[in-house]
């Protein structure tokens, strides 16, 4: 018989593969989940039984997860086997923005010598115009702030799109994932201050002037703005961590507890 005409297919050794690839991506993503919602804290041990319990998967899928969550930089191996939930000093996260910036704004000079496509500078546009519509209002709630945060992510990664596939985009995606490096990483624990919104207006403005170098060929413009547009991150990382430590915060960012003041 076909196996088309089969009700159900037989499973394949691929078939194999590709489900314990998914669980292995799942366990990640929950495992991650925990670390930043404070569920595992810093500096904890993982139990490798516990964890297989409580996410109902199987040893092999679990540990994948775990030597995954080691390279992006949550989890660290310990000398004698397993792992432990990663703390940060304020320095290591403070650098980890600034190579981010080193990247964006490298990309944003190639972008702007080489020339961009124009469907991916009309898609740049459109993100730009909805996130103007996001911050129209006088006042931002939770809501709003979650879709800067999401229409933020998507500028971010047009921009490594318009170098196409290149070395750079891909390890400026490589360096977006490290802890706390993303471009919107401390947005969300702003959202009751009554600055934020006014940060997030000098960011749009930031991005429209990063768009306007890109398109007129003005690469060392570009590069400059992206530069300076990672030194908001940095100082919504240093609000944040004066937040928590005076008591703010800790609810909307449980994370913020795996970084150290200095």
């Amino acid at each position: 018989m076909n196996p088309s005409e089969s009700p159900v297919a037989e499973p394949t050794l691929g078939d194999g593969a590709e489900a314990g690839a998914s669980q292995s991506v799942k366990a990640q993503l929950r495992l991650r989940e925990m670390i930043l919602a404070g569920e595992l804290p810093g500096g904890a041990r993982i139990a490798e039984l516990a964890i297989v319990e409580k996410l109902g998967v199987s040893r092999t899928p679990i540990r994948a997860a775990l030597m995954r969550l080691e390279q992006e930089g949550l989890l660290q191996r310990l000398p004698g086997g397993g792992y432990a939930v990663r703390t940060f000093s304020e320095a290591d996260v403070a650098d980890a923005i600034a190579l981010r910036g080193t990247l964006e704004g490298l990309a944003a000079r190639l972008a702007a010598e080489r020339g961009v496509p124009p469907a991916v500078l009309a898609d740049a546009h459109a993100c730009l115009d909805a996130i103007d519509a996001t911050l129209a209002p006088p006042a931002l709630d939770d809501r709003g702030f979650a879709r800067y945060v999401e229409l933020n992510a998507q500028f971010h990664v047009l921009l490594g799109r318009m170098l196409g596939a290149s070395v750079v985009a891909r390890e400026l995606e490589r360096v977006k994932g490290l802890p706390f490096a993303s471009p919107s990483a401390f947005v969300l624990v702003q959202t009751h201050s009554p600055q934020a919104r006014d940060m997030l207006v000098v960011a749009q403005d930031q991005h429209r002037q990063l768009l306007d170098a890109i398109e007129h060929h003005e690469g060392a413009r570009a590069e400059a703005i992206l530069r300076e547009h990672s030194r908001l991150a940095q100082r919504n990382l240093r609000s944040a961590l004066s937040a928590q430590a005076a008591g703010q915060g800790a609810a909307s960012m449980p994370a913020l507890a795996l970084i150290r003041r200095r």
